[in-house]
């Protein structure tokens, strides 16, 4: 059931459909497990870096379903210090084999190379790319907007790797218009999205990545503290807290009119405020409530 957040935002609360596997991840994952467990697959491997949500869901799905688990985590120097970070240790609690690389070996992670020496290391496995996207995690994420999702005309939603927006903009209405708001810089998406929809009733605000991936400031550190204060719902620094700033600053600069009923998309992501916090302390900057 959706939250009615104001006069003109309800927001579809993702982040609480499940305790570990949450938000856009379970989404993503569903067809996914489904497939390795039909093909006999006994283990899953993916890639990702610190603060990974998708490191820790395909972790806890895997002790959730009968998976082995292998991470390839990016950046070496993360294996000296992975039980100070909580996404990380996370993750080996629930059983996952973490694997670290340096960051020129993981950019080739996609690469036929690099993926037959994993092969060889670590025998068969089910492959889930970075973030999760793929087709069977996009036709989970056309299961997000239920029939009464459609008296909205916005729908909004964050973006990583295009995977959660692009089931979103297929299972919109025409009427709607989807507005994604990215985590990262660059305009690689537009090509990532097109790649899993022909529909064009969307568009990337590119306004609101405060610098790049993970990059924050007091700004917005502030603004997620306020709005969790104010309507009791928290937001990730990462995806969920960039997008609700945008929209805000959006409807301050008259985007929106009176007549808009936006709802947006919760994805989750909660888990990596602590990480978030135990970096913010060293840098001596506010805390995440």
């Amino acid at each position: 059931m959706n939250i009615r957040v104001n006069d003109w935002i309800s927001l579809k609360p993702e982040y609480l459909n499940h305790e570990h596997i949450s938000g856009n991840k379970l989404r993503k994952l569903k067809y996914n497990l489904i497939n390795a467990k039909a093909k006999g697959f006994k283990t899953l491997l993916t890639f990702g870096g610190a603060f990974s949500n998708h490191i820790a869901a395909v972790a806890a799905a895997g002790k959730e379903y009968g998976f082995g688990t292998i991470g390839i985590i990016r950046g070496e120097e993360l294996h000296n210090e992975f039980t100070h970070n909580p996404t990380l240790s996370f993750a080996s609690q629930y059983g996952m084999n973490l694997h670290y690389v340096s960051r020129e070996a993981y950019r080739l992670k996609s690469s036929k190379e690099f993926v037959e020496a994993l092969h060889q290391k670590f025998g068969e496995f089910y492959l889930l790319p970075e973030g999760g996207t793929n087709d069977l995690a996009v036709k989970g994420c056309e299961e997000i907007l239920q029939k009464d999702d459609f008296s909205f005309n916005y729908i909004c939603c964050p973006v990583g790797t295009g995977g959660t927006i692009s089931g979103v903009i297929n299972s919109s209405k025409a009427h709607q218009k989807v507005l994604g708001f990215p985590a990262l810089k660059g305009d690689f998406l537009d090509n990532e999205i097109k790649k899993y929809t022909q529909k064009t009733n969307w568009e990337l605000i590119t306004n609101y990545h405060f610098g790049g991936y993970a990059k924050i400031n007091e700004d917005l550190i502030s603004f997620i503290n306020w709005f969790k204060t104010t309507y009791n719902i928290p937001l990730d620094p990462i995806y969920t807290g960039k997008m609700m700033y945008g929209l805000f600053k959006m409807k301050e600069l008259g985007y929106f009119t009176s007549e808009d009923k936006v709802l947006v998309i919760h994805t989750g992501g909660l888990q990596g405020i602590e990480g978030m916090n135990n970096k913010l302390k060293t840098k001596n900057l506010p805390l995440i409530l």
